[in-house]
């Protein structure tokens, strides 16, 4: 199921709850009941709720945002090191040029192809992923200089690729959830507890306040859904993406 999908009856979910608490309240109410006669601690209260209620969320949309875009930058950051080893290499004889641009498109592809989809559906990457770029270390680092030209680019080139080593643990390190479940557990109860307390308003079963609170309640499963799609960062609808490798590696 599109998560897109998901989202929309999520929403429509929450609004149907509310009519349909509402119109089951107003059933059982009593006649003497006055909504009018909500008592002012009730009114304090709900305001009270909703307000540290809408701080938690805003800070936990921050930190998924947050997580997201470090993982959009580590990904870059790899990308571009190892762009900068298969551009710098040209330095080299023609047989150790070739071989390090080889095995760094043969590393980028399987990460493109291959690992990306093991992130994304397991969480983790992959020893096969590791092991490729170890050979391009291997290839930029047990290659001696034979003149001072050489020399000047061999540094440059062992730099960049431990930068691209560097970025890939922190893109291993970044590829599962970053809201723990004990947070999950406090959104959610805030988010019936918030929701709860619109009925304890004794709100009356009129057009305008019923679209308000359904209105309400579709916002709150929005921003939910926003949290959960962002709380994964390489594998859900809004995901950090392969362009970076893809842009600096067109060819594959």
């Amino acid at each position: 199921m599109s998560e897109w999908l998901v989202l929309v009856l999520a929403m429509l979910a929450a609004c149907v709850v509310v009519v349909i608490v509402t119109f089951l309240r107003h059933r059982t109410a009593s006649e003497d009941d006055d909504p009018s006669e909500t008592p002012d601690v009730i009114e304090y209260m709900t305001m009270m709720i909703g307000v540290v209620y809408a701080i938690v969320l805003g800070l936990a949309i921050a930190g998924v945002w947050e997580a997201r875009s470090a993982a959009e930058d580590h990904v870059q950051a790899e990308a571009q090191a190892l762009h900068e080893v298969s551009e710098r290499v040209r330095n080299y004889p023609v047989d150790v040029r070739e071989k390090v641009r080889a095995d760094v498109d043969a590393y980028v592809r399987y990460v493109v192809h291959t690992e990306w989809r093991r992130m994304a559906d397991d969480g983790e990457v992959t020893a096969r992923g590791g092991a490729l770029l170890e050979r391009v270390r291997e290839d930029v680092t047990d290659y001696r200089p034979t003149s001072d030209y050489e020399a000047q680019a061999y540094q440059p080139l062992v730099d960049q690729v431990a930068a691209a080593d560097a970025a890939r643990a922190a893109r291993a390190g970044s590829t599962g959830a970053t809201m723990p479940g004990v947070v999950w557990f406090g959104l959610i109860t805030g988010a019936v507890v918030t929701i709860g307390m619109v009925f304890a308003l004794q709100i009356r079963r009129t057009t305008r306040e019923l679209i308000l609170a359904g209105l309400f309640s579709a916002l709150i499963a929005f921003l939910l859904f926003l949290i959960w799609d962002f709380d994964a960062p390489y594998s859900r609808g809004l995901a950090a993406s392969t362009d970076p490798f893809l842009a600096l590696f067109p060819h594959l």
